[in-house]
């Protein structure tokens, strides 16, 4: 439930503040997300320069945040995961293995888009 005051432009705010929060916590804790940044920043205006229409560049950028979004949401799991316990169990060994396949097929979508548009 939201605090009372929390509306509006001062939730919207605030939630930004949260946002660059969490980027600046996986920019520093996070080596996957490092690599992929570093990765997006090189590739991002090759596919901009590449694309020849709105839609591809769309495609070619989009797959590469898309990676991003996922890495994202795969620290996220780890980190509950490694939060609630370090001893070993099954349940979490599968959450992290089901968060790092979700990185490994959006990086294969990344290559799929680029090779279908380039092409």
């Amino acid at each position: 439930m939201s605090k009372p005051g929390n509306t509006g432009i001062k939730r919207i705010i605030r939630a930004g503040g949260y946002s660059w929060s969490g980027l600046c916590a996986a920019f520093r804790h996070e080596a996957a997300f490092r690599q992929e940044l570093a990765l997006c920043l090189l590739l991002i205006p090759l596919g901009l320069w590449l694309g020849e229409t709105g839609v591809e560049r769309a495609l070619l950028v989009g797959s590469l945040l898309l990676v991003l979004m996922v890495e994202l949401l795969n620290s996220a799991v780890e980190a509950v995961v490694d939060r609630i316990g370090a001893e070993p169990h099954e349940l979490s060994g599968r959450a992290k293995d089901l968060g790092s396949a979700a990185v490994f097929v959006a990086l294969l979508n990344v290559v799929v888009i680029w090779a279908l548009v380039l092409i």
